[in-house]
């Protein structure tokens, strides 16, 4: 007989990961616990980008305002080779795009995501460690650690590993973590300088050597703070030797495991290593000053093989490490939980259908599998190097192009589309990982709208009969799980037969789902009793490809789960099949829900 749950779901880590994945399962209202080896944050800025995809998942989580209080906008990069500027690059987001690229500190990230944890009433287990775990048809069985060498069984549904590249979860489920090393060290080091670039700009500042190629690197990204930079840069011979640090995972780089990977001890580069660099290869004069921290970092790309096993699932650096450049990694670890918190949410809460939580590692492993091969790409040769044209470079950089078409729980691409909003412009339907299909679903190109799997774009212009002032349509989505979108045209039956999808869309999902009808300028309301938007500025209408009635599922992750055009109310119930279970049915079993278990 099964052991009775102390929660529904243990979270392993307490950085961004960790503290995405516990927030969102908490915001679906599921019971988490969260635990970290660690005493208190890191005051390392190690992680310091922000992209605009992240800013829209935490848009749609209801924490996006803290976060964007705390940032500082990253305007573009300034690349200098030997001296000379070769290139600046402008980090300008078409105007569809609600949120720009932005630079805040790694602790500061995870300050923001613990406050928001906070108003569920959940906080992080400090300097508590997972030891080892089990799990059977019914659950999983963890042993936790305090400091003092007192442990705990912990019994919980499901397990997450947000525990870092060094992950005792995906060591306990025997994945495999394929890849490679860097042989040169990095220093980073948090410091200001006097030097007169514009604020705002990443500065990449190479030297070449006679053979032409880079044998010297200075990254620095700008902080809050009056010029304030976290600098990056090759370590000397004498700083390259660093041992293990007490710390652990997320302070350093060796396990026993053999993954170099992260901050490492020893001794810890000075503000003089850091000036003899900005010597060498800094555009400007300039002085270092006021040196908050520094550190050695080691550079690995892995990926495991598969995302979970069973009950157990990983995320973050534990699924995939690569080199920081683009500041890919946490924000892909960040969407891993995003898209995995409300799979596990409908799951423990038995609306979930076989097959739900496999989902998971197919929509996600092939962006991470993306990920790590563009940044190792980079981080040798630059982000300017990738042959695109540079709103394509940029939207992928955003991560506004992943896109899940394909995926076995979305509609095949171009099924329930009307003929006239495009072919997809090349999507590869099977991949998963991010491509040129995302662009027009991405930026809102006219005459392409998205596609099951993709984004669901932004729009602005949407007036109510209330509100005196137009809406955003993310406004419409925020804190909230699955929605249906009607949009109907104008004509004497705009909204008609919106109710009937309505009914069945909630009979399907137990009432699990919310319904919104946005209706062309002219198109009238009567014919329904749903709470009523119109497309005043015809944003939606072109960003979303449509000039017939057309239902869009859009997901608590913000992607398009279905487009149906006409919207018939038994091809809303199909589609909607593949993610909820029938009304009363208990979760699926282990095995149904996401194959045979792990050891």
């Amino acid at each position: 007989m099964a052991r009775t749950y102390t929660t529904d779901v243990l979270v392993a880590g307490a950085g961004p990961v960790g503290l995405t994945a516990a927030g969102e399962l908490r915001r679906h209202g599921v019971g988490c616990r969260i635990a970290d080896r660690l005493p208190a944050r890191l005051p390392f800025a190690k992680a310091v980008g922000i992209q605009p995809r992240t800013l829209e998942v935490w848009d749609r989580m209801g924490l996006v305002r803290d976060a964007l209080d705390a940032s500082v906008p990253m305007r573009g990069q300034l690349v200098y080779d030997n001296g000379a500027e070769r290139v600046r690059i402008e980090l300008v987001m078409p105007p569809e795009v609600p949120y720009g690229f932005a630079a805040l500190p790694q602790y500061e990230t995870e300050r923001i995501l613990e406050a928001f944890l906070g108003r569920f009433g959940t906080r992080i287990e400090r300097s508590v460690e997972l030891v080892s775990f089990t799990q059977d048809a019914d659950g999983v069985t963890s042993v936790l650690r305090a400091a003092d060498g007192t442990e705990e069984e912990v019994r919980s549904r499901y397990l997450i590993g947000c525990d870092g590249a060094h992950s005792i979860v995906r060591k306990g489920l025997g994945l495999t973590f394929e890849g490679g090393a860097f042989a040169d060290g990095y220093m980073l080091a948090d410091v200001e300088v006097d030097w007169d670039l514009p604020a705002g700009y990443g500065v990449r500042a190479m030297h070449r050597g006679a053979d032409g190629a880079v044998d010297d690197v200075l990254v620095g990204i700008p902080l809050p703070g009056r010029g304030r930079y976290r600098m990056s840069m090759l370590v000397p011979p004498e700083l390259s030797d660093a041992g293990r640090a007490p710390g652990g995972d997320r302070t350093s780089r060796t396990a026993g495991d053999g993954v170099a990977h992260g901050l490492e001890s020893g001794r810890a580069p000075a503000l003089p290593d850091i000036q003899a660099v900005l010597d060498r290869l800094s555009p400007r004069p300039v002085t270092a000053s006021n040196m908050r921290w520094a550190s050695v970092f080691r550079i690995s790309h892995r990926i495991v093989d598969r995302y979970g096993d069973g009950r157990v699932f990983v995320a973050g650096d534990a699924a995939h490490i690569h080199p920081p450049t683009g500041a890919q990694g946490m924000n892909t670890g960040i969407q891993d939980a995003f898209n995995l918190a409300w799979k596990l949410a409908l799951a423990v809460g038995g609306a979930a259908r076989p097959g739900l939580l496999a989902s998971y590692d197919a929509e996600r492993r092939p962006v991470g599998e993306e990920v790590v091969g563009r940044t190792v790409r980079h981080a040798a040769e630059g982000v300017q190097a990738d042959p695109e044209d540079p709103v394509t470079l940029l939207l992928r950089e955003a991560q506004l192009l992943v896109t899940y078409r394909g995926s076995p729980i979305v509609d095949p691409p171009g099924d329930g589309s009307d003929g006239d909003a495009g072919d997809g412009s090349g999507a590869d339907a099977g991949s998963g990982a991010d491509g040129d299909a995302g662009a027009g679903a991405g930026a809102g190109s006219a005459g392409a709208g998205p596609r099951p799997g993709d984004r669901a774009p932004d729009c602005g212009g949407l007036t109510g009969p209330i509100a005196a002032y137009p809406q955003r349509l993310y406004d419409l989505l925020r804190e909230r799980g699955h929605v249906l979108l009607l949009f109907g045209t104008g004509g004497p039956d705009g909204a008609a037969g919106f109710d009937a999808l309505a009914r069945t869309a909630r009979a399907r999902t137990g009432d699990r789902i919310e319904i919104c009808a946005v209706l062309a300028a002219d198109a009238p309301a009567d014919g329904t009793t749903l709470p009523v938007h119109h497309d005043t500025a015809g944003e939606f209408a072109r960003l979303y490809g449509v000039d017939h009635p057309t239902a869009f599922v859009v997901r608590p992750d913000g992607y398009l789960g279905a487009r149906l055009c006409p919207p018939e109310p038994h091809r809303l119930a199909s589609h909607l099949e593949a993610v909820f279970a029938p009304n009363g049915q208990d979760s699926a079993s282990l095995s149904d829900l996401a194959g045979p278990a792990g050891p």
